[in-house]
């Protein structure tokens, strides 16, 4: 037989999963299609859920009460022995201004009725008029109002009994809290040397519970405290070593209770912090009246302990308290105090230091906290050590507290009581309250230690039993009963409950049952063809049935039968699988200027049938209360964004089963702010270096820093830019130029912009000196066949290094002059030398002077003097036509000393005179081709066929045209003739129709006729056989016969010379009346052309 522990798990059936599915339908999940003050019901639904599932973990493992484990007593009218559900704690502190409350709350069937013992004896409520019993609960009042609260102090229990059994409380001790007055004393004032250790007692009145002390001015302000200056465990405060400063006359100790919430003070002490000097002098007054302290000096000194003394103590702590180890040192200058523990580290996560690591603080203490814990004080003369020995003691503590057990007669079972402690805990059982060894005999019972085994029990035993575990630290109390019922199964699971679960996920469908014997439970699916047993159901002890991994296909009707050797009972119950909500798109990180708009998207898909609240959150936050955050069906819209709007946006689908989540990061970026606090050091005469602060680059880095300046002295309020640095550095050497009175700024530059520039910086004077540099751009050229121009760039005051700025200009005629003519001008930018010869070359130089001097050796620059018109024009003329469109025309190249200038090339001149053919007329366009100076030959092109041509030929340079060559000329041969001038189709009749033309416009040679295609065109324009006729050259018109009637026809004309035939112009006409006669052209045809003639 299986053991009662295990089999009772299954009368309780998973209610807390049924609460979890009902959890699942209700109205939890929020509807409003809001983004705003949605946050607290998503959280709290997930919450929840978790909890739920927690529950139903629990429930799988069987750690439930009788109330949850079946409900007979809300669902059945099941007889059960009483269970305490609710009692004060064992260690009652009162308020002596209020009533005392003394809970005791306990269930049963039928209800228990209660009592209650003082001190070990009967407590009768009925003969004490201040002492009552609320209704259906053993809950004891009692009105103190013009009572001692004394005489209701003590120990005091519960009991709750019904006709199955007795239940008891734990023993409940009362006091009343306490808050005593200080005691009267007059505290001497103190006199102290500078340097020594003081200690300043408290010795608060003993409370209950002990009071909080903290130590306070006069002006309810706290005295700072430090690693110098601290409050013990014990509420002294303690100087390692005392200063002048201490000195002062309310040293005010307070102890604030808590229960009562009173505060009680000390008496002021007065501390006068004297150096030795002022000891000598004061003390033969004062040592008749006060107590003076410390006759040693206030020279430096090695750490001793004040707390604890000697070189070791030892310390005991209860299991689960916490645990305070305390040393505090003296000694000049003031001691560090550090922690070590001997044997072992120190639990992490419960393990503080306070009072400036005075306090070693460890919670939760277990009995591996035991050992040796070493202080270590230290200064710079020496280091001092306390080693404090734990031990760790435990009052009784649960390993399994005893269950309730429902048996059927003849069944059995165990009840077992397992508790540790240090010393191992005293286990005691009662029954109905009496110890066990005065209860009536029960031969179905054996009493074995810890555990009480029942052998086929009987109508009638049941009982509520006690177990106590106790040693001199505490003690425990758990009551446990044994219910002995017959009862047929029934299923405890509403009827037709359904269960939606998301597919992938767990399900868990519950039938919950009570029956005594314990029902057995099988589940059925649609037809009950077979039981539910084996992959992928799993069927728990208590009855749930279990898909680990639910699909579509789990979807639809399961039946659990819970049967017994009483009877059998059935219910149904429906699981619904659910299509798994997911983003399909998420938002993507982002990074926007301020002031511009974002878009995150977010799409979701769902099951249709579940109804998806979309939520955006802000750094796991609602979203701001802003008319610019607008949020859409898959979207969130950030209009005019600001630095504020950055951070994380997290939009989350939440349905009623499930949801899905995804985040994307909003960068805020926009120009840096401008550097500031600009600085000039390093100063020296041509450089000095610049220095400042970065401003806010507002997320987005800084590439570069702009250093630009203004010249005052002579570009006042124009800033130039000087020169750029990475944007890492946030210093820059600056070279500068004489007399320039500099001012600085600087400019940051991110991906987004340039920074407004910064505040200048003071202005920075550099002395004059003579120029280092000369102008640049320096020419020699003419305007006139007789002079030299010689011109420069003029520069800048910038550049000029000193007031005074001039030229001095210097020129020779090259392999000719050895000397060098020269002028001084003064700030021009040319000057003129004339009475040159005509393009002769020339070196020329421009040297800057100020009044500080002259500048370095200006650079030879070579020029000429001006040009004059060519002298020649170019003999050997000839051409070679080529084709009807090309001729080629050459010449010889004019002598070097007769172009009288740099030359520029040959042009070629010419123009169509006129046609060879008679009824062309007369045409004349000169067209010019120009030619480089190296060539003597050149090509013609775009000639009009069977035409006589003229040309010249003449040289140029950059004054001129020299003379041209005399007039050649040159015919063009034949080519193909151009399109004719225009085809219609006039006289349309059954069978034929007649075709006029005119000549071409360009004939382009003597025409030999023309050609005429044509061919049939049907209504889905497929093309019939081509029929050709050749037509004399005098001919405009030709009338075609024997046609076919109601026809389309397409022609093809053009024209022909002895070159071959031109293009061709085409044309549709129908030899019958009413069908449009003209058709529009086909594509690049033209009809009527119109040429110019040449």
């Amino acid at each position: 037989m299986r053991s009662r522990e295990r089999e009772s798990e299954r009368r309780r059936g998973p209610v807390k999963q049924q609460r979890q599915v009902e959890a699942q339908r209700t109205d939890a999940v929020p509807t409003e299609n809001t983004h705003r003050g949605k946050i607290a019901l998503y959280c709290k639904d997930l919450e929840e859920r978790a909890h739920l599932t927690l529950q139903i973990e629990e429930e799988l493992t069987g750690v439930l009460s009788l109330e949850q484990e079946i409900g007979v007593d809300r669902v059945f009218s099941v007889p059960q022995p009483p269970t305490i559900t609710h009692q004060s704690p064992k260690d009652f502190i009162i308020d002596p201004r209020e009533n005392i409350v003394i809970h005791c709350d306990a269930k049963g069937k039928p209800h228990p009725s209660f009592s209650w013992t003082r001190n070990g004896t009967h407590f009768d409520i009925d003969q004490d008029p201040k002492a009552t019993m609320r209704p259906h609960s053993g809950t004891l009042v009692v009105d103190i109002s013009g009572e001692k609260v004394e005489s209701y102090e003590g120990v005091y229990q519960c009991t709750a009994r019904n006709e199955h059994g007795t239940a008891v409380s734990n023993n409940i001790v009362i006091r009343q809290s306490r808050s005593p007055l200080w005691s009267k004393e007059r505290n001497e004032p103190i006199i102290v040397q500078e340097g020594v250790s003081l200690v300043l007692q408290c010795r608060p009145p003993a409370g209950l519970p002990p009071p909080i002390i903290f130590w306070m001015n006069i002006n309810f302000q706290r005295l700072p405290q430090s690693s110098r200056v601290s409050q013990a465990l014990n509420g002294d405060l303690y100087f390692s070593n005392v200063l002048k400063e201490d000195s002062r006359n309310d040293y005010i100790c307070y102890a604030r209770f808590p229960h009562t919430q009173t505060i009680q003070q000390k008496q002021p002490i007065t501390v006068t912090v004297l150096n030795l000097d002022a000891i000598n002098e004061t003390v033969a007054a004062l040592y008749n009246e006060t107590d003076f302290l410390s006759d040693g000096s206030a020279e430096e000194r090695r750490p001793t302990f004040l707390i604890p003394s000697g070189s070791s103590s030892s310390k005991m702590v209860l299991r689960g308290q916490v645990l305070e180890l305390e040393c505090i040192a003296e000694g000049l200058p003031t001691p560090e105090v550090s922690w070590s523990k001997v044997s072992g580290e120190f639990p992490a996560k419960r393990t503080s230091f306070l009072h400036f690591q005075k306090t070693l603080r460890i919670v939760d203490v277990s009995e591996a906290d035991a050992g040796e814990y070493r202080c270590t004080a230290r200064n710079r003369l020496a280091s001092v050590h306390h080693t404090i020995r734990v031990t760790v003691k435990a009052a009784p503590y649960w390993i399994s507290t005893p269950r309730n057990l429902v048996l059927a007669p003849r069944e059995r079972g165990n009840l077992i009581c397992r508790a540790s402690g240090t010393p191992k805990p005293t286990i005691t059982w009662a029954m109905n309250g009496i110890p066990i060894e005065n209860s009536p005999k029960d031969p179905s019972r054996k009493v074995e230690g810890d555990t009480i085994i029942f052998e086929e029990v009987q109508t009638g035993s049941s009982a509520v039993y006690q177990c106590h575990a106790s040693n001199e630290y505490g003690y425990l109390l758990s009551n446990a009963f044994v219910n002995v019922l017959s009862e047929t199964p029934r299923v405890l699971t509403p009827a037709n409950k359904v269960y939606q679960v998301i597919r992938n996920s767990r399900a868990l469908l519950d039938c919950s049952s009570f029956g005594s014997p314990i029902p057995k439970i099988t589940w059925f699916k649609d037809s009950r063809s077979s039981t539910l047993d084996g992959d992928p159901y799993v069927l728990h002890e208590n009855g749930t049935l279990e898909i680990h991994v639910a699909q579509a296909l789990n979807s639809g009707k399961y039946t659990c039968v819970a049967r017994n050797s009483l009877g059998i009972s059935e219910n149904h119950v429906y699981l619904e699988v659910k299509e798994p909500t997911r983003i399909l798109k998420q938002p993507e990180y982002k990074v926007v200027q301020r002031n511009r708009n974002v878009v995150f998207e977010c799409k979701v898909k769902h099951d249709p049938s579940l109804i998806p609240t979309m939520t955006w959150v802000k750094d796991n936050g609602e979203l701001p209360d802003d008319e610019r955050f607008v949020v859409d069906s898959d979207s969130l819209t950030i209009t005019d964004v600001s630095e504020n709007d950055a951070g994380t946006y997290t939009c989350i689908m939440v349905t009623t089963l499930d949801q899905d989540s995804a985040s994307a990061e909003l960068t805020v970026v926009e120009q840096p702010d401008p550097p500031t606090d600009l600085e000039l050091t390093d100063q020296k005469p041509r450089s000095v270096q610049l220095t400042w602060i970065p401003g806010d680059e507002h997320n987005s880095p800084i590439h570069m820093f702009v250093i630009q300046y203004a010249d005052s002295l002579h570009h006042h309020g124009h800033w130039h830019n000087l020169t750029v640095v990475p944007g890492i550095k946030t210093t820059a050497h600056l070279k500068l130029s004489p007399y320039v009175h500099y001012t600085f700024r600087v400019l940051a530059l991110n991906a987004v912009g340039l920074s407004n520039p910064s505040l200048p910086s003071r202005v920075y004077k550099t002395n004059p000196s003579a120029p280092d540099e000369n102008p640049s751009g320096v020419e020699g050229f003419g305007t006139e066949h007789d002079n030299l121009v010689i011109s420069w760039k003029p520069m800048s005051g910038h550049q000029a290094n000193g007031p005074g700025l001039h030229y001095k200009v210097m020129w020779r005629q090259k392999d000719v002059d050895k000397e060098w003519t020269s002028v001084t001008v003064a700030n021009v930018s040319k000057f003129m030398v004339s009475g040159t010869p005509t393009f002769t070359p020339y070196e020329v130089q421009v040297q800057a002077i100020n009044d500080y001097g002259i500048g370095p050796e200006p650079a030879v620059v070579t020029g000429h003097s001006g040009e004059d018109l060519p002298m020649q024009a170019p003999d050997t003329v000839q051409v070679l036509v080529l084709n009807s469109s090309l001729a080629e025309v050459h010449w010889e190249p004019v002598p070097p000393k007769t172009v009288r200038g740099r030359l520029k090339g040959y042009k070629v001149y010419y123009w169509r005179e006129r046609s060879l053919h008679k009824h062309n007329p007369h045409h004349v366009e000169q067209q010019v081709l120009t030619f480089s100076g190296n060539k003597s030959h050149g090509m013609l092109p775009g000639l009009q066929p069977y035409s006589l041509y003229l040309f010249n030929v003449r040289v140029f340079n950059g004054k001129g045209e020299g003379p041209a060559s005399s007039n050649q000329q040159f015919e063009t041969p034949e080519g193909v003739p151009g399109r004719p001038s225009f085809l219609r189709i006039t006289n349309p009749n059954l069978d034929s129709l007649t075709l006029e033309w005119g000549p071409p416009y360009d004939r382009n040679g003597r025409l030999t006729g023309y050609t005429l295609k044509y061919q049939t065109v049907n209504i889905s324009d497929v093309l019939g056989p081509v029929e050709e006729l050749a037509l004399p050259a005098n001919e405009t018109s030709v009338t075609l016969l024997n046609l076919k009637y109601s026809t389309r026809y397409k022609f093809y004309f053009n024209a022909k010379t002895g070159q071959g035939a031109g293009p061709v112009v085409t044309e549709e006409a129908a030899t019958i009346m009413d069908e449009v006669l003209m058709r529009p052209p086909s594509v690049g045809v033209v009809v009527n052309v119109h040429t110019p003639s040449c």
